[in-house]
C-alpha cells in the first residue's frame, strides 16, 4: 500500500501539469467543506451568547460562549496543525470537523438538561470546529505558487460565504424547528451547527486525495536533495520574523472582532430586536467577512501584504466608531458597522495568512500555522470574555470605541516591520 502511495505522489513530483490539476481540485474540495464549514460557524454564534443569557438570567457572562469556544479551538488548531503536520491535512481536518459536530449536539442536550457544565463544556469542543473550518484555508495554499497564494485563500474564504450567510439567516427557521421536535428554541441553530461540520469533515475525508500537504512535502523534498541543501540552509528559509508580523496582524483582528460580534446581538435584544433581525445583521457581518475575499486575496498579491493590513487597521476603526455611536434602533446603521467589521477582520486574516505561508517551509508549515492559529484563538477568547464584562460595567459603546482603537496598534507592528526590512521570500 505505501508503495502503492509514494508512486501515486510521484507522478506529482514529476509533472508540473499534474500539481496543477491537483492544486485546482483541492480548491474545489475545500471550497465545498467550507460551504458546511461556514454554515456550522455562523449558526452557532448568531445564538451562543443569547443561550447563556437565558440559562443563567444575566448578560454578565454572556461572553464566555465566545470564550469557550474559541479556547477550545485553540486546542483543537494544535491538535489539528500536529494531525496534520504528521497525517496531512485530510486526516486533521476530518478529525477537527467530526468533533466540532459532536460538540454541537452536546450543546443540544446541555440545553434540553438544562445544566450548564455541560453547556460549557459542550460550548469548549464546539470550538473545534471554528479552529478546523479557519485551518482549511491553508490546505488551499498548499500547491499555489507565491503569487498564488492570497488568491488561494480568497476562493476558499469566498466558498465559506455560502454557509457563513445562510447559517444566521436560518435562526429563527432553525429555532421554530426545535420547538416544534421539543428542543429549546435558541438550541435549534446547533442541529444546523452539528449537521454542517459533520457534511464538511465527511467532503474532506472522502475527496481530499491524494493529499496536497503531503505531496508539496514530496516535492521539497525531492528539491533539497537535488539541490544537496543543508540542514542549516533550510532553517534560513524560516522567517521568524514574517511568522510574528503574520500572527500579530491576525491576533489583533480576531480579538477586536470577537470582541465586537459576540455583544452585538445581546445590544439589539435589549433594544427591541428579535431574533430574525440579529440573525441579519450577523449575516451581513458575516457576509462581509468571507464574501470580499476573492477582490481581497487579488489586492494582496497585488499590492501587498503591509498595505491590506493597514487596511485592515483602518476598517476596523471605522467600524467601532460606526458601532458606537450608530442610535439603538437604527438597524441600517448596525449592518453597516457589522459589515465595516467583517471587512476589517477579512483583509487581516487574508494578508496575515499570506504572510504565514510566505515566511514558513513545508517540513514545519502545518505545525507552524497550527501554533499560530493557537494565539489567535486565544486572542478571540480573551475579547469574548472581556465583551461580557465591559458592556456590563460601561456600554456597547466604549466596547466598540475600545476596540477600534486597538486596531490602530497595526500601525508600530507595520512601521517595526518595515524598518526590520524582512526578507524579500514575500511581497511587500
Amino acid at each position: 500500500m505505501s508503495d502503492i502511495m509514494n508512486d501515486s505522489i510521484q507522478h506529482y513530483i514529476d509533472s508540473p501539469a499534474r500539481r496543477a490539476s491537483l492544486y485546482r481540485r483541492t480548491l474545489w474540495v475545500v471550497s465545498i467543506s467550507q460551504i458546511f464549514g461556514g454554515a456550522g460557524l455562523a449558526a452557532g454564534v448568531a445564538v451562543g451568547a443569547l443561550l447563556v443569557q437565558e440559562m443563567l438570567g444575566s448578560e454578565a457572562l454572556t461572553g464566555f460562549p465566545a470564550a469557550l469556544f474559541t479556547l477550545g479551538s485553540a486546542l483543537a488548531a494544535y491538535a489539528v496543525g500536529r494531525l496534520s503536520q504528521r497525517y496531512g491535512r485530510r486526516n486533521g481536518l476530518t478529525v477537527g470537523f467530526l468533533v466540532g459536530g459532536l460538540g454541537a449536539f452536546s450543546v443540544i442536550i446541555a440545553a434540553i438538561t438544562n445544566s450548564l457544565i455541560l453547556l460549557f463544556v459542550s460550548l469548549f469542543v464546539y470550538g473545534a470546529g471554528t479552529a478546523t473550518s479557519l485551518q482549511t484555508r491553508y490546505a488551499g495554499t498548499d500547491l499555489a505558487s507565491k503569487k498564488q497564494r492570497a488568491t488561494a485563500v480568497s476562493i476558499t474564504m469566498v466558498s465559506t460565504t455560502f454557509g457563513a450567510v445562510a447559517g444566521p439567516n436560518l435562526v429563527g427557521l432553525m429555532g421554530s424547528f426545535a420547538l416544534s421536535i421539543g428542543i429549546p428554541k435558541l438550541a435549534g441553530p446547533f442541529i444546523l451547527s452539528g449537521a454542517a461540520y459533520i457534511l464538511a469533515g465527511l467532503c474532506i475525508f472522502l475527496f481530499l486525495r491524494p493529499d496536497p500537504y503531503i505531496v508539496v512535502k514530496a516535492i521539497e523534498a525531492q528539491e533539497q536533495h537535488t539541490a544537496n541543501d543543508s540542514p542549516a540552509e533550510v532553517k534560513e528559509s524560516q522567517d521568524t520574523r514574517g511568522i510574528a508580523v503574520g500572527a500579530t496582524i491576525m491576533i489583533l483582528t480576531q480579538m477586536v472582532m470577537i470582541a465586537i460580534m459576540t455583544m452585538t446581538p445581546i445590544h439589539m435584544e435589549h433594544h427591541g430586536h428579535g431574533l430574525r433581525e440579529i440573525g441579519l445583521v450577523i449575516g451581513a457581518h458575516i457576509g462581509a467577512m468571507y464574501l470580499p475575499s476573492l477582490i481581497t486575496g487579488i489586492l494582496v498579491d497585488k499590492i501587498g501584504r503591509t498595505a491590506m493590513a493597514v487596511a485592515s487597521g483602518v476598517t476596523l476603526l471605522l467600524a467601532g466608531i460606526v458601532a458606537a455611536v450608530a442610535p439603538t434602533d437604527s438597524l441600517m446603521l448596525l449592518i453597516m458597522a457589522l459589515v465595516l467589521l467583517g471587512l476589517g477582520w477579512n483583509f487581516g486574516l487574508i494578508s496575515g495568512t499570506a504572510l504565514i505561508v510566505d515566511s514558513t517551509q513545508s517540513a514545519t508549515r502545518a505545525k507552524t500555522q497550527g501554533s499560530v492559529d493557537i494565539f489567535i484563538a486565544i486572542a478571540g477568547a480573551t475579547g469574548g470574555a472581556i465583551s461580557g464584562m465591559v458592556v456590563a460595567g460601561f456600554s456597547y459603546a466604549t466596547l466598540s470605541l475600545v476596540g477600534g482603537f486597538v486596531s490602530l496598534l497595526f500601525v508600530p507592528v507595520m512601521i517595526w516591520s518595515r524598518r526590520k526590512s524582512i526578507r524579500q521570500h514575500y511581497p511587500q
